[in-house]
C-alpha cells in the first residue's frame, strides 16, 4: 500500500484479505497494544506499511471493534514515537481516522527508514524486528549486525556540502592533478580547469563539492569544520604494547590535513618500518615488492573504508611485533565471503575512485587479497582481520606470534585480546579517572569495544571501579 493514502475503500479491501507485508490490525480497543512496538520497529526496517487500531481478528476473519477515545490513543501513540524516548529514532507518523457504524478506526503509515537510519529497535538493540509475510518477526543478532554494516555504506562521500571549490586546498588540487597526469599521461581530463576536473572525478556538482571532495582536498579548517572529530593516528610503540613499552611511543603523527597530504605523511614513516630486502628484476633493483604493496594498499583501505562520521578515529600503530591498521566502520559482508566473490563495496566510492586513478589501489575487488599474498609472500604470515558491527581491524604481524597452537585462529584472537587488556590496565594505572568513552579514546578503539574489555577485566577481578559512577574511580588489582 502506497505511503501517500489509504481510503476507506482500500481499508475495507484489505480487511477482506488474509495476508500483508505492509499492512497490520491491532484491537487497542482502549489502549495501545504493547505487540504495536513491534510493528513499529519491523515496518520501520523494512519497507514501511500501515498500523491500524480498532479492528479485531479472530481466527482469519477480521471485523471492526473500534477504539475508545480515538483522540487520546492518536495523541499518545504519536508522542511516543516523536519523542524519540522508547525507540532510538525519531519516527514521523501520518495518522487517518475513519467513521464506521461499529466505531471510530484509527491507522497510521509508519515509513521505512534509510539505510543509514537502520536498525530500529525500542528500549534494546534485541527489540529489533522484521516484517515478513507471517508477520513481525525478532531480528537475529546477524540480521541486526547486518543493519549496521549496510548503515555505514550510503555513500555518504557523494552527498553534497555547502562548500565550493574555494575552500579547497589549491596546492592539494594542483599536486593531486601533477601525480594523476604522471600516471596517466594521455588521460582526456589532464586539459580541463580544475572546476571541470573536480566535477568529471565525480568530487563536485554544480559548483558545489562532497564531502569526499573535501575529505581529499579540504583545508584543515574546513575539515574541522565539516567533521569536527576528524584526525588520523599513526604511532610507533617501542614494546608489543603499551606496558611493555619503555615510552607510550617513539614517533607520533595525527594528521588534521586532508586525505591526499595524510596519504604521503603517513605512507613515508610506515614504509620505513617494511624489510625490504635488495632484489633485482630485469637488472634493476625492486623497490615496490609485495609486502610494500600491501602495506600501500591497507593504507588506502583505511582511508577509503573509514566511517568519518564516527566517533572513533582511524589509526595506524606499528608495535615491535606488528601492524595495525584501525577502521572505523564495519565490513560490508562477511570476509569469507569478500574474499570468496573478491567483492568490493568501498564504504567512500568517490574517494577510492580517486585514489585508484593514482594507481594506489586495486581497480579491481578489495585490495584483500593483495594484502594477504603479499604480506605472506615475505613474512610468511597472514595478516589478521577482525572486528565487530562499527569497525575491522587488519593486524600485520611482522613476527611469529608464539601461542600453544598456531594453528587455531581463536588462540591468536585471544593473544591479541590480552594485549588490549594489558593496553587498558596501564592506561588506567596512570588515571583511574576516566570514563569508558576516555579509555576507547585513548586506546583508539570504539566505545563496544573499550566496554567489552573493560568488563572482561572486571569479570577476571583485574579491574575494580570504587565509588559512584559520577566522582568514583578504576582500581587496577595486580594478581
Amino acid at each position: 500500500m502506497p505511503e501517500q493514502d489509504l481510503t476507506k475503500t482500500e481499508l475495507i479491501a484489505k480487511l477482506q484479505d488474509i495476508e500483508w507485508e505492509d499492512f497490520e490490525v491491532k484491537e487497542a480497543h482502549s489502549e495501545i497494544p504493547q505487540s504495536s512496538w513491534e510493528t513499529v520497529s519491523a515496518f520501520s526496517n523494512t519497507a514501511g506499511g500501515w498500523l491500524v487500531f480498532g479492528v479485531k481478528k479472530f481466527n482469519r476473519q477480521y471485523a471492526i471493534s473500534g477504539v475508545q477515545n480515538p483522540e487520546r490513543i492518536e495523541h499518545e501513540f504519536v508522542t511516543v514515537l516523536r519523542s524519540g524516548n522508547k525507540f532510538n529514532k525519531t519516527i514521523d507518523v501520518r495518522p487517518k481516522k475513519y467513521e464506521f457504524a461499529e466505531g471510530k478506526v484509527l491507522a497510521f503509515y509508519i515509513p521505512p527508514k534509510s539505510p543509514r537510519e537502520k536498525p530500529v529497535y525500542f528500549n534494546s538493540r534485541n527489540n529489533t524486528f522484521i516484517r515478513t509475510a507471517s508477520g513481525d518477526q525478532r531480528a537475529t543478532n546477524e540480521e541486526i549486525d547486518n543493519f549496521f554494516r549496510a548503515s555505514s555504506f550510503e555513500e555518504k562521500d557523494r552527498e553534497l556540502t555547502n562548500y565550493a571549490i574555494s575552500d579547497l586546498d589549491p596546492e592539494s588540487i594542483r599536486s593531486y592533478r601533477t601525480y594523476f597526469a604522471s600516471v596517466n599521461p594521455a588521460h582526456r581530463y589532464i586539459p580541463l580547469r580544475d572546476e571541470e576536473f573536480l566535477e568529471k572525478m565525480g568530487l563536485s556538482e554544480g559548483g558545489k563539492i562532497n564531502y569526499g571532495g573535501v575529505l581529499l582536498f579540504g583545508t584543515e579548517e574546513c575539515l574541522s569544520n565539516m567533521i569536527p572529530q576528524y584526525r588520523i593516528e599513526y604511532l610507533e610503540i617501542p614494546g608489543t604494547s603499551y606496558s611493555d613499552a619503555p615510552v607510550r611511543y617513539s614517533f607520533r603523527i595525527t594528521s588534521e590535513k586532508n586525505l591526499f597530504l595524510t596519504f604521503f605523511e603517513v605512507y613515508e614513516p610506515l614504509s620505513r618500518k617494511i624489510n625490504v630486502p635488495f632484489s633485482l628484476r630485469g637488472g634493476v633493483r625492486e623497490d615496490d615488492p609485495p609486502h610494500m604493496q600491501a602495506m600501500r594498499e591497507a593504507l588506502v583501505n583505511l582511508i577509503i573504508h573509514t566511517d568519518y562520521f564516527s566517533q572513533a578515529s582511524p589509526r595506524i600503530r606499528v608495535f615491535s611485533d606488528r601492524i595495525e591498521f584501525f577502521n572505523p566502520g564495519a565490513l560490508p559482508k562477511k570476509l569469507e565471503d569478500i574474499l570468496k566473490e573478491d567483492f568490493s563495496q568501498p564504504r567512500n566510492p568517490v574517494l577510492a575512485k580517486a585514489f585508484r586513478y593514482l594507481k594506489l589501489a586495486e581497480n579491481i575487488g578489495s585490495g584483500f587479497h593483495k594484502m594477504i599474498d603479499g604480506w605472506k609472500a615475505h613474512y610468511g604470515l597472514n595478516p589478521v582481520i577482525g572486528g565487530d558491527f562499527d569497525f575491522y581491524k587488519i593486524t600485520f604481524p611482522t613476527v611469529a606470534i608464539r601461542t600453544k597452537d598456531k594453528t587455531e585462529d581463536k588462540t591468536k584472537d585471544k593473544k591479541y585480546d590480552l594485549n588490549r587488556e594489558h593496553e587498558i590496565k596501564a592506561i588506567l594505572q596512570k588515571n583511574g579517572h576516566l570514563s569508558v568513552q576516555e579509555i576507547a579514546a585513548q586506546a583508539g578503539i570504539s566505545y563496544a569495544g573499550a566496554y567489552y574489555h573493560v568488563a572482561n577485566l572486571v569479570k577476571k577481578g583485574l579491574l575494580r571501579h570504587v565509588g559512584s559512577r559520577k566522582s568514583g574511580h578504576w582500581e587496577v588489582v595486580e594478581k
